[in-house]
C-alpha cells in the first residue's frame, strides 16, 4: 500500500462518523434486521433510517435483499476489514517511529551517561 486510503475507505469512515450509522452497524453485526426493526432504536422515522442505510449500503458496509414484502439489512464486513487494514498500517508505522525513537533515547542516555562518570 502507499498509504493513501482508498476511496471506498473514505466512504466507510465518513458513513461510520454518523452515530446513527455507526449504531445500525452495531445492531448489524447482532443479525439482520428489516427498516422497522432499526427505526425502533431511534427516535427518527422509517424514511431517515432508509436514508442512512443507503449511506451504508454506498459505502459497501451494508448489503439489502428482498425478502417478500421486506427489504432486510446484513452487515458486510469487507468493508470494515479495509479500514481495519489501512488502521493496522497506521499503527504499525507509528510503532515502527516510536522504537526508533526509543532507541535514540537509548543511545542518547548511554552516551550521557558514559561520558558523566569518565574524569
Amino acid at each position: 500500500m502507499n498509504g493513501a486510503m482508498s476511496p471506498s475507505a473514505v466512504q466507510t469512515f465518513a458513513a461510520l462518523g454518523d452515530p446513527v450509522r455507526s449504531t445500525i452497524v452495531d445492531r448489524l453485526a447482532a443479525s439482520d434486521a428489516t427498516v422497522g426493526e432499526l427505526a425502533s432504536l431511534f427516535d427518527i422515522s422509517f424514511q431517515a433510517v432508509s436514508q442512512h442505510l443507503d449511506v451504508l449500503e454506498r459505502a459497501g458496509l451494508v448489503v439489502r435483499r428482498r425478502e417478500g414484502r421486506t427489504r432486510p439489512a446484513r452487515l458486510d464486513p469487507r468493508a470494515l476489514e479495509e479500514a481495519r487494514d489501512w488502521m493496522e498500517e497506521r499503527r504499525l508505522r507509528l510503532e515502527a517511529r516510536y522504537r526508533r525513537l526509543d532507541d535514540l533515547l537509548a543511545r542518547e542516555q548511554a552516551t550521557t551517561t558514559t561520558d558523566e562518570e569518565q574524569p
